[in-house]
């Protein structure tokens, strides 16, 4: 049984029937995946950024997925363009990075939070591929306690200037513009979001981290601000409100890789199942051995497991992008998306283990086609929320008021 992408887009229609309009966004991304194949593998294996990305999704009309028609996008909702990181995550988890960050974390942000100045300047452009969006909310010494982070900001002369470092920035070397968040020089409260051009005085890529576990085909970076000057209006949001806008789009962004990582298991179900009829030991295809039967029965039974709760996240969150005052739904998407985060990010590293361990000695190459899941599957058990965040998000949703763990 191999799952096609057009076997997901029926399933998950029978949450929320899709459109002509969705199914050919659907239909794009697919054309893209195609195209994005073989440069996706040959930088890869040579531990390179994938340049060719954004040019591609360019080319189809995807760097603007998640961005309204109004400014120039492709205005997916919440179920299609979850479908759509589904798809791209059969091709790994570095392209799904890249469109998760530029496309869910800093564009989506800017559209809901933005002022028309802002909307007009960045959503316009980043929806035509001419700018390329990070979100610089992580620090050396803040990953999962953002109101850790060290980043000031003062007013002076008019605007703003930053100082700070921010740390595990993807897209940040590439990146044109960065949403940054920063505290009030000497408080530690009041939080503000901020859009930073990378070429403002005062910015720079302090370093390029490539000795990665996976993910070889993004970009990640950390970013320094030493007195870096950011005009006025590009204030993201309410000043102080900053926290707000940084939870916002992390929870669009565990939709996100919940939804590459349903990729990854169905990639690897269909290769699992592939090799299981062609590889041939001790007489007889390798699928008719029982152990590898039960290898594959589990990453089966993952994918199903995996699919439901980011399907159900991602149309609670359509609802939610209707009714966005509706704390008691936005309380339940919250809740569903930690819970699609946590369950799919576990089951694509375990289906991935288990890939490899049927493809056996070629399975820990590069050169197959499994071992990249393996290797790029472990980081998202850590980013847009740690597993133990997110059970602690899990927990604390379900026990209510006055249960966060960290209150």
């Amino acid at each position: 049984m191999e799952m096609s992408f057009a076997e997901s887009i029926q399933l998950a229609s029978k949450l929320r029937k899709l459109n002509d309009d969705q199914l050919k966004i659907l239909e794009r991304v697919d054309e893209a995946c195609q195209e994005l194949y073989l440069p996706e593998f040959e930088h890869y294996i040579a531990h390179k950024y994938n340049e060719q990305t954004p040019e591609i999704l360019k080319k189809h009309g995807l760097m603007g997925l998640t961005v309204s028609p109004e400014h120039g996008g492709a205005g997916a909702d919440s179920l299609t363009w979850a479908l759509a990181l589904e798809r791209l995550g059969q091709l790994g988890l570095g392209v799904v990075t890249f469109v998760d960050v530029h496309c869910l974390l800093a564009s989506l942000a800017v559209e809901q939070w933005g002022s028309e100045f802002q909307k007009k300047k960045y959503l316009a452009s980043a929806a035509k591929g001419e700018r390329i969006m990070a979100y610089g909310l992580t620090e050396p010494e803040a990953g999962s306690e953002p109101t850790s982070l060290k980043t000031s900001y003062e007013e002076r002369d008019g605007g703003y200037v930053l100082t700070g470092t921010k740390y595990l920035i993807s897209n940040g070397s590439v990146a044109d513009s960065v949403i940054i968040f920063a505290y009030p020089k000497g408080k530690r409260e009041g939080m503000s979001a901020f859009i930073v051009d990378t070429k403002s005085e005062g910015f720079s890529v302090a370093m390029h981290l490539e000795e990665k576990i996976g993910l070889f085909t993004s970009d990640t970076a950390m970013l320094e601000m030493s007195e870096c000057n950011v005009p006025k209006e590009n204030l993201l949001g309410q000043s102080g409100k900053g926290l707000h806008v940084a939870y916002s789009a992390l929870l669009n962004g565990r939709i996100g890789i919940g939804s590459g990582c349903v990729g990854i298991i169905e990639d690897c179900l269909n290769s699992v199942t592939e090799r299981a009829k062609s590889r041939v030991q001790h007489g007889k295809p390798i699928g008719k051995h029982q152990l590898i039967q039960r290898h594959i029965a589990q990453v089966a039974m993952n994918l199903e497991m995996a699919r439901w709760p980011n399907y159900v996240a991602a149309v609670e969150k359509t609802r939610l992008d209707a009714e966005p005052k509706n704390l008691e739904l936005r309380n339940k998407v919250d809740l569903q998306s930690a819970i699609a985060k946590r369950v799919a990010s576990q089951l694509a590293y375990e289906s991935a283990d288990l890939a490899v361990q049927v493809f056996g000695g070629f399975g820990y190459s590069l050169l197959s086609p499994v071992a990249k899941h393996f290797c790029d599957a472990r980081v998202a058990r850590i980013y847009e929320g740690t597993d133990e965040i997110m059970e602690l998000k899990i927990a604390s949703l379900v026990l209510g008021k006055g249960f966060e763990a960290y209150s």
